[in-house]
């Protein structure tokens, strides 16, 4: 693979940037499916970056060269593609569409300053494509579409565009639209012929297309004078005046960096049709880097600093949106760069905070970076700086995980990471030898330091290590990744917590005598056990009388039985229990600590022989957010999965919320199956409420 794109790729010097005007930092979004990387390949090739663009079936392009992104021909992952034109450098970050790689797409909304929103002319507009959409306006990003695959023998630019404003709002109008073997600009009323491929000759239109397009570009031209700040250009505009280009391009850059304005522009990456149109575009209309406001920062005990500012000159404030492996440089972490320069051969301030319950433990470490690349897929292609508001890469920085700020030492800061997916699929993992059991171990490690939307879970109860995924093609590369380090892994189904209490009051007797020369052990107790509601947790009650049991011994009792409790009836921990001492014997000489917490475990093994154990299953609280069409579907699904619904209500986008208590033993899959259900459109949460005893006859794993 490495091979394949040394090939694809020019791994010469990169450019570093001085002013951050000059920096243009897009990410390319949209469904699985669409075109990105192909686009993204395009785009490449048009702007001499590569020499020829590569095949996402083949597996040669820059961007998709994951080994599972090839297997599986769909991006799986954040790429980085920089490409020059006009003076400015284009960070064109690709990303995958499908739902469970949104953490990758998150991760991508935050390291950049606008989007290409990338549709296929041939597949309408549905709910995988409304939910990125979503995701993107969630942020305020600033978009633009592209209506790609001209080519498909379905594409219809026209019905697309109809359907994305249908799907989008009124914002989303055409900036170009086909014809013959090209493009005409509604607002310079040029037409782009690409009939002898990129780049193309401009000449005049037909007149025929001015006058179908003459709707069009009306609505185009009061669509951006309205996001004007000049308001008298709209009533020159109605008066009949001609409003000059330049005025209009600059009323659209103010409209696209506001995020209620989208313009369209049509592109087939094969002919090259729109490929001109968007590298300038993204230059003459996309936000730069000092248009859009940095994230949050404080100190790393959490106390106010002043607001940054996309300012090479001030404080160094970058964050790590990505880390990877390389199997020959090792850890690889790209950097965004808010605020200062970062250059080589400098210590800096790593920190990490906030997402310990991911497994990744807070932690404040000061590194030396040695090198900076700029990145083209794959290829590290080293740089002398990086100034606020471009994107780098660094290696070797031990202690950098996804989410982490990189600051001065002197001044060191932490950004808030960006809102991370829960993952909601449980794998469970073994080694299949002990020898594969500590590259497992490592190569864990390093998944989890890389991936936010990962969550291990190492379950004593079960004796079993859970991955927590975002959905099966998740877990398929995070498999493939383990194997690929050489970790022989299997899979095993999961195994649920359970607990026990007591379904009735018993009484036990706990006797522990011993005599084999020398010290002995002596220790005789009695014991009553009664159920506690659920929640009561566990209560020690001492009734001794006559001082039976010497009053030293009566801690030791509650020892032994709160130790038994942890280890649990049948490997259960019991729970919700009152245990009450109401006699015992003791011995002068025999009697000991020890001896008396044996006997408290055997008398609550002997209450539990003769009382009825009663198993107590997690109940989880579940939040369901889907659109009405699938209420009823998904309402009796719930049913038979024991479900127990507490209500609905309404949602935002006319979503309806579902609350419901399920036993999470009929959660394992949930996430497969209620994507199942809605066509991809539900989410749900999850968070435990509370043990429920389990129904008679349920198989007890």
């Amino acid at each position: 693979m490495a091979d394949k794109q040394a090939k694809n790729a020019d791994t010469g010097a990169a450019v570093a940037v001085n002013d951050p005007a000059k920096v243009r930092n897009v990410v390319l979004v949209g469904p699985s499916g669409s075109g990105k990387t192909t686009l993204t390949e395009a785009l490449l090739a048009a702007s001499g970056t590569v020499p020829r663009a590569g095949s996402v079936v083949d597996g040669t392009t820059v961007c998709d060269h994951d080994p599972a992104a090839v297997r599986q021909q769909r991006s799986v992952g954040l790429s980085v593609a920089p490409v020059l034109h006009r003076g400015h450098k284009i960070n064109l970050i690709d990303t995958p569409g499908y739902a469970d790689f949104v953490g990758e797409l998150r991760a991508g909304l935050r390291a950049a300053d606008a989007a290409l929103f990338v549709v296929c002319a041939a597949e309408g507009v549905d709910a995988a494509t409304v939910a990125v959409w979503e995701e993107c306006a969630a942020v305020g990003m600033p978009r633009a579409v592209v209506v790609s695959r001209l080519d498909h023998h379905r594409a219809d630019a026209m019905a697309e565009i109809a359907a994305c404003q249908a799907a989008f709002g009124a914002g989303v109008l055409p900036l170009y639209l086909p014809a013959g073997d090209g493009l005409v600009g509604l607002i310079t009323q040029r037409y782009f012929d690409y009939s002898a491929g990129h780049p193309p000759k401009t000449g005049e239109p037909d007149p025929a297309d001015l006058e179908r397009m003459a709707e069009a570009r009306n609505e185009l031209i009061e669509g951006i004078i309205a996001e004007s700040e000049d308001e008298s250009l709209m009533d020159r505009y109605i008066g009949g005046e001609e409003i000059a280009e330049e005025t209009l391009i600059a009323d659209l850059e103010t409209a696209v960096a506001r995020g209620s304005f989208h313009p369209v522009i049509p592109v087939c990456a094969t002919s090259g049709i729109g490929l001109a149109e968007v590298l300038d575009g993204i230059v003459r209309a996309f936000p730069s880097p000092l248009e859009h406001q940095p994230p949050d920062v404080t100190t790393p005990d959490g106390s106010a600093h002043a607001a940054i500012t996309a300012d090479p000159a001030g404080p160094l404030a970058a964050e790590v949106v990505r880390t990877a492996v390389d199997s020959y440089v090792g850890r690889v972490s790209l950097v965004r760069v808010f605020s200062g320069t970062l250059r080589p051969e400098r210590p800096v301030h790593v920190s990490g905070h906030g997402l310990a319950e991911r497994g990744h433990e807070d932690h404040d470490a000061d590194e030396r970076v040695a090198h900076l690349y700029s990145p083209l897929g794959a290829n590290l292609r080293e740089v002398p700086y990086c100034v606020a508001g471009d994107l780098c890469a660094l290696t070797k920085v031990g202690s950098a995980e996804t989410g982490d700020t990189v600051s001065s030492p002197e001044e060191p800061l932490l950004m808030e990471p960006w809102a991370m997916p829960e993952p909601l699929l449980p794998v469970a993992v073994v080694a299949k030898t002990r020898s594969d059991e500590d590259t497992l171990a490592r190569n864990l490690s390093r998944l989890v330091a890389g991936d936010p939307t990962l969550r291990l879970d190492r379950n004593a109860e079960t004796a079993q290590l859970v991955l927590w995924c975002m959905g099966e093609a998740h877990a398929d590369v995070v498999l493939s990744r383990l194997r690929a380090g050489g970790a022989d892994v299997d899979t095993e189904p999961v195994k649920i917590s359970l607990r026990s209490t007591f379904g009735k009051p018993a009484k036990g007797h706990g006797r522990h005598v011993k005599q084999s020369g020398g010290h002995g052990q002596f220790a005789v107790c009695d014991i009553e056990v009664e159920p506690l509601p659920r929640g009561g947790g566990f209560q020690f009650v001492d009734k001794v009388v006559g001082g039976s049991v010497p009053h030293q011994f009566i801690p030791s009792v509650e020892k032994g039985v709160r130790a038994q409790l942890e280890r649990g009836l049948e490997g259960h921990q019991v729970v919700d229990v009152k245990v009450t001492l109401v006699d015992g014997k003791a011995h002068s000489v025999d009697s000991s600590d020890a001896a008396f917490q044996t006997a408290g475990a055997l008398a609550l093994r002997e209450a539990a022989a003769n009382g009825h154990i009663t198993m107590l299953e997690p109940l989880e609280e579940v939040a369901i957010r889907l659109p009405d069409e699938h209420l009823g579907t998904v309402l009796g699904d719930l049913s038979s999965r024991r479900g127990r619904v507490l209500g609905t209500e309404a949602g935002e986008g006319g979503r309806t919320v579902i609350r419901a208590e399920v036993p999470a033993t009929e959660l394992l899959r949930y996430l497969i199956d209620l994507r199942s259900m809605s066509s991809g459109t539900a989410t749900f949460t999850r968070r435990h409420a509370r043990f429920e005893p389990m129904p008679e006859g349920m198989a007890v794993h």
